[in-house]
């Protein structure tokens, strides 16, 4: 099989990687090892966020890489407690301190928190930071077709990507519509569920045809369905297998029995006890 990722063209034009690797959970002192491991498996996508407490940990692990910064996609994200126009700013800037960057590839408003009302603000201020070339795409996470539309209306620019949980037990259907008629590329995070669907019984027959894990079969549905996936994992081999999703298709009627698994009655965790 081969690491060979493929990309996926953001509506700006920007080529983001189809799977990258997510720290989501990650204490920081364990961060630089995995993000180490992942870069050495291939991975040259790396998800992270100000709130997840590991963008140093990251930024580390980047450092000490040598890989040239052209050739990866580093993504980050603001918090509810920093949303607005100048917060939104200045927490950027501190997360690239954090990180040791000069830009990011993908900055995302974290949360909607519509009870504050200042995603639309908030949006404004990352405009101006893609207009000033310190971010290279901007969008949003864990935004619902409602927030999407006030954003579309009041902001000038379309958000590239929406990360929403998403995996064969939550497919968020309403989510990934509304996204395809933005435009928005929906990125899934959580694409196995926390380990919750490895042991489906349709999945599992499906990996024993395909000769894979459980985990290398939920990935690659992901993947035919048109999605960008950030699997998290601390473990070597799994990191190692979680790329290695390219010898193999799914076919048709396969595709058709995950997707039959969904039962989608919640829209994802809640911020208030959120702690990724």
């Amino acid at each position: 099989m081969t690491t060979a990722i493929p990309t996926i063209t953001l509506n700006n034009g920007v080529e983001m990687p189809q799977v990258g690797f997510g720290v989501f959970q990650v204490p920081n002192e364990e961060t630089t090892a995995a993000v180490a491991a992942a870069l050495k498996a291939g991975y040259r996508s790396i998800d992270t966020a100000a709130i997840y407490g590991n963008e140093e940990g990251v930024g580390k692990a980047l450092a000490q890489s040598g890989i040239a910064r052209e050739e990866l996609f580093i993504t980050s994200k603001i918090w509810i407690a920093d949303m607005g126009y100048e917060q939104t700013l200045e927490a950027f800037e501190a997360s690239l301190q954090r990180l040791g960057l000069d830009y990011l590839d993908l900055f995302l408003i974290h949360w909607p928190a519509p009870e504050k009302d200042l995603y639309v603000e908030t949006w404004k201020a990352l405009e101006k930071l893609y207009a000033d070339k310190k971010i290279r795409a901007i969008g949003v996470s864990n935004f619902q077709p409602e927030h999407l539309d006030k954003l579309t209306a009041g902001g000038s620019i379309v958000p590239a990507v929406n990360q929403v949980e998403l995996h064969p037990a939550l497919q968020n259907r309403e989510v990934i519509a509304a996204n395809t008629g933005h435009g928005i590329v929906t990125e899934a995070w959580s694409p196995l569920a926390q380990g919750a669907m490895l042991t489906d019984e349709t999945i599992e027959a499906i990996a024993n045809v395909h000769e894979v894990t459980a985990a290398q079969v939920i990935l690659r549905w992901h993947l035919q369905q048109g999605r960008v996936i950030i699997p998290k994992s601390v473990t070597e081999s799994r990191i190692i297998a979680n790329l290695d999703l390219f010898g193999f298709e799914l076919t048709s009627d396969e595709l058709a029995n995950i997707d039959a698994l969904d039962r989608d009655g919640r829209t994802g965790p809640n911020p208030d006890t959120f702690n990724g």
